[in-house]
């Protein structure tokens, strides 16, 4: 037996976020000299041309961008704040570690767990980041608009650094599927759904939630 938990609309954003993402890294990336110099080139060659690879960046940048502040929109609209953070989650979250390291119960939890709830505020400010920076770097291409050296260097480095944050934030938010309990959440991300017995041993808070409304 499953239950449903993210909708067509959630899997949607989630997976045009991630995927606008890695585009906007590959492509960003390229821009700098290391195509040719790492023999990418060689089967790529296009790689190598700037004014190839930033149309693509800026086009990957739209998606994202939109898909981002879509997401905040439609959650703040329709009130649905589950995946913010709340106070304690950060003890929370480690209780829930040390838990599932040395199997003992876990504390009961809602929708998300306090985990889930950290890393994406920690995904919406890294993304912020990049959003804004890179709304900044493009000013430099319209008409009229001119900026001091120095406010591109600094913009160059801050949108450099949001891209490593990206990069980090992914390698973490996969290693959480090294403890098999979170390896059960997988399948919603795909078809919705969640085993039933899950949602009731990990979830608990969330099932009185269901049965309530």
């Amino acid at each position: 037996m499953r239950v449903f938990r993210q909708s067509l609309r959630n899997r949607l954003v989630h997976w045009g976020i991630a995927l606008s993402c890695f585009g906007l890294i590959v492509t960003g990336i390229l821009q700098m000299p290391v195509a040719k110099r790492y023999g990418i080139t060689a089967v790529f060659p296009s790689t190598a041309d700037f004014f190839i690879t930033l149309p693509w960046h800026y086009a990957f940048a739209v998606v994202f961008t939109f898909l981002c502040v879509f997401h905040l929109a439609v959650h703040a609209l329709e009130g649905d704040f589950d995946i913010v953070p709340q106070k304690g989650d950060f003890s929370k979250s480690i209780t829930i570690i040390k838990a599932l390291l040395t199997g003992q119960e876990e504390p009961p939890s809602g929708k998300y767990l306090p985990e889930q709830r950290l890393a994406w505020a920690a995904f919406v400010a890294v993304f912020a980041l990049v959003i804004v920076t890179g709304l900044l770097k493009t000013l430099k291409n319209l008409a009229g608009i001119e900026l001091a050296d120095p406010a591109l260097f600094w913009l160059a480095q801050l949108h450099n650094l949001g891209m490593v944050l990206t990069i980090l934030l992914f390698f973490g938010h996969m290693a959480a599927f090294v403890f098999k309990a979170n390896r059960f959440l997988i399948p919603a991300m795909f078809s919705g759904y969640v085993d039933a017995d899950y949602a009731s041993h990990r979830h608990s808070l969330w099932k009185i939630e269901r049965s309530e409304n």
